[in-house]
């Protein structure tokens, strides 16, 4: 119509009507990804609350249970310290992701510091492989084993930094098969300090070896998934590996499985 009314100004209103439609495509686009986003957002807060209540209640449960039976059952004292050994095996269980959510939460908010000073990695590295050890191979359980260069000394947070190994190490674990090997290598080379933690589990494919550093991120639903995990533990590697400069890759292991490499330096 007003190319008929106004015959000279065809190329103007081409142009405008042009750059209208542009930019309500890309608007359209742009409502589109957004919506989009904050659904997934949603949904992975959902699985979130999800895997915690399962997480909480799964160790309480069992905490409940074997100081009910110290209770109301006459133990022999090996028998006490069986149970009393497994109740705190899930006090720490508790206590990791207690750990977990609080320094997520100071790394979002930025009200963590990241004090660093210069301490033993090579004691650190022990100390928690030794922690989540398993003495014996039953049922859902992995044998660590680790290969530690010893005296490696770094500059870091010492507390972060033990968040670090002990999620990478509990993330092998949970995603191994049962009674299958995890080795945990700790070295020096070139100047750079490495730490390596291999499994032989379930693998991860390769469009989600960059997205399982997403916060809240975790393969599958929460409803079909049978593995633990609040999809905080990588996140929190990521963040904090960042803050010392250092970097994480994920690499396919041989003949399954998935090795996480870690570079100080």
């Amino acid at each position: 119509m007003l190319m008929k009314l106004q015959p000279e100004r065809i190329g103007m209103i081409l142009g405008e009507g042009s750059m209208f439609i542009l930019i309500f495509v890309v608007g359209a686009y742009s409502l589109h990804a957004s919506i989009n986003k904050e659904r997934k957002l949603q949904e992975q807060k959902r699985n979130f609350l999800l895997s915690v209540t399962h997480e909480l209640k799964s160790p309480l449960a069992s905490i409940k249970i074997l100081l009910q039976t110290i209770q109301k059952r006459d133990l022999t004292k090996e028998q006490l310290l069986d149970f009393v050994g497994k109740s705190l095996l899930d006090v720490e269980r508790l206590d990791d992701m207690v750990e977990n959510m609080l320094l997520a939460s100071k790394i979002d908010n930025r009200s963590y510091t990241f004090p660093k000073a210069t301490f033993n990695m090579s004691v650190l590295v022990d100390s928690i492989v030794n922690r989540l050890q398993i003495t014996k191979c039953d049922c859902n359980q992995q044998i660590i084993d680790a290969e530690i260069e010893p005296k490696i000394e770094i500059t870091g947070d010492k507390f972060a930094l033990t968040s670090v190994v002990t999620n990478l190490i509990e993330n092998a674990v949970k995603y191994s098969n049962p009674c299958s090997a995890v080795e945990v290598k700790l070295f020096s080379k070139d100047d750079k300090v490495y730490l390596e933690v291999a499994d032989q589990g379930i693998g991860i494919a390769d469009n989600e070896k960059t997205r399982i550093f997403d916060k809240f991120y975790r393969v599958g639903s929460e409803d079909t998934r049978n593995t633990k995990g609040t999809g905080l533990g990588l996140y929190i590697v990521k963040e904090v590996l960042d803050k010392h400069h250092a970097s994480i890759r994920v690499r396919d292991n041989r003949p399954e499985g998935s090795v996480f490499e870690v570079v100080f330096g």
